[in-house]
């Protein structure tokens, strides 16, 4: 079965964040657990916590249907000492956080090397930042997301998700999310059946499907192969209508949160009633 949603805001308390998913009729979501821009946050109260777990059953929503993400600030992969250890931290209690509302996975980008160090000595520091919070967290997942490869960013080849998962002690608790955007523009043209099935393939013997715990379905502003990370609405980008077809009839993806980043939140009921039309009977 395939679940859809949207990275649905949480402002007011993560409680409110099923709430907010049920309202554009998603099946999934993703939301931050803390505020994003800022480093550091109050541990969450109790009352938010059993809040947030009472409407995730009022309204249908089991863990494996949500993918929450962290911090854009966050750089596991940070050459700078201090840098790293803040973000290391600050992983730490984002994942002590998806703990506590009963969650089994957490989203988040790699980390940049910010031209300091070499690509596999900050991948290298990502595994070992992975590796530092599952000993620090139980039951949680770390999904790594691939990207555009803007700037120092790494994770834009399926080999850098590889060379972190082989590095990570617990195989069990690390995985991989696949953004749309992130591959095309990264180098990977899934826009065709025919280079859909060839991109795939390459993630499934590069990676594995093993692996696949979630999706951003999004489209892109920008071409293919520039590097630069800009989403665009569906039927409105780069990519066209085809992919998204081919992942709504590919049981590959079925039974994992397919969350739409897509930028005009208006949008999202009508985006997730479009990608359900997709499905053949």
């Amino acid at each position: 079965m395939k679940y859809v949603g949207a990275h649905i805001s949480a402002s007011g308390g993560v409680e409110n964040a099923p709430v907010n998913a049920h309202e554009i009729g998603a099946k999934a979501f993703a939301f931050f657990t803390k505020n994003q821009r800022q480093w550091f946050s109050a541990p969450l109260q109790r009352s938010s916590i059993e809040a947030f777990r009472n409407n995730c059953d009022k309204y249908g929503y089991k863990p494996f249907q949500i993918l929450p993400h962290d911090s854009y600030l966050i750089n596991l992969g940070n050459p700078d000492d201090m840098g790293l250890l803040r973000s290391r931290e600050a992983f730490i209690d984002e994942m002590t956080r998806c703990e506590q509302l009963g969650l089994d996975r957490l989203n988040f980008h790699p980390g940049s090397h910010l031209g300091k160090i070499s690509e596999e000595e900050s991948l290298d520091l990502i595994a070992e930042s992975v590796n530092l919070a599952l000993s620090e967290t139980k039951g949680v997942i770390a999904v790594i997301e691939n990207t555009a490869g803007q700037g120092t960013n790494l994770g834009y080849r399926f080999e850098h998700l590889r060379y972190i998962i082989d590095r990570v002690t617990d195989r069990s608790r690390v995985g991989v999310c696949i953004d749309t955007c992130h591959a095309f523009t990264s180098g990977y043209d899934l826009s065709d059946a025919a280079g859909f099935k060839k991109v795939f393939d390459e993630f499934d013997r590069v990676v594995g499907f093993q692996f696949l715990k979630g999706m951003h379905l999004n489209e892109s502003k920008k071409a293919f192969g520039t590097r630069v990370d800009r989403h665009d609405s569906l039927h409105k980008g780069e990519i066209g209508d085809e992919v998204f077809s081919l992942i709504m009839n590919d049981p590959r993806f079925d039974d994992m949160p397919l969350i739409l980043e897509t930028p005009d939140e208006t949008l999202w009921a009508e985006e997730i009633e479009d990608l359900y039309s997709l499905q053949r009977k």
